[in-house]
């Protein structure tokens, strides 16, 4: 069943999720994939509902929401197992189909075409309103040094680090399902 549900309401929880990680569900076609994230913004922003997601160059995840703008947060709301979270944050979809491998039941979203997964059960629908890839002569130097090391091959925006790219994305549905 499913209870829609004003995401400021979660908001504790989402953050308090996210020191953890939550899920990134992106779909292309009929591929769903998904990836862990530690890093992510909930908020307000042109009067609206949104959830600030960070997709590093490299990620097979930034090739579908550049295709498609579209994505799911997909957030724990008791314990799950950690088998979910580790495998979706050390593997990727390029190699590994997640769903699959890890049995995910998904859910299909009111809004938008990206699923939620029901072990995951706090679900926001998000459809990206701007992205902004990072700039590093703005990120202080320590940071550079700690989370972003010089990768072994140059990346498609010719950076030798594997920046993030932001993505501001209205929050159009949110809702729990059990």
């Amino acid at each position: 069943m499913r209870k829609n549900v004003n995401v400021f309401d979660y908001a504790g929880t989402i953050c308090k999720a996210m020191k953890k990680g939550v899920l990134l569900t992106t779909k292309l076609g009929d591929a769903v994939n998904t990836m862990t994230i530690g890093w992510g913004m909930l908020g307000i922003e042109w009067g609206k509902p949104i959830f600030i997601a960070l997709v590093r160059e490299s990620r097979y995840t930034k090739e579908y929401l550049d295709a498609t703008g579209e994505f799911t947060v997909n957030v724990p709301v008791s314990d799950i197992d950690s088998k979910i979270l580790s495998v979706c944050g050390t593997k990727s979809g390029r190699e590994v189909d997640k769903i699959r491998a890890l049995n995910l039941d998904l859910v299909e979203s009111e809004v938008i075409s990206v699923p939620g997964i029901l072990q995951l059960p706090l679900t926001l629908e998000c459809k990206v309103m701007y992205r902004q890839t990072q700039d590093p002569s703005e990120i202080p130097a320590s940071a550079i040094e700690r989370y972003y090391p010089k990768v072994n091959t140059q990346l498609a925006s010719g950076e030798e680090r594997d920046l993030h790219t932001a993505y501001y994305a209205e929050i159009v549905n949110a809702y729990l399902v059990d």
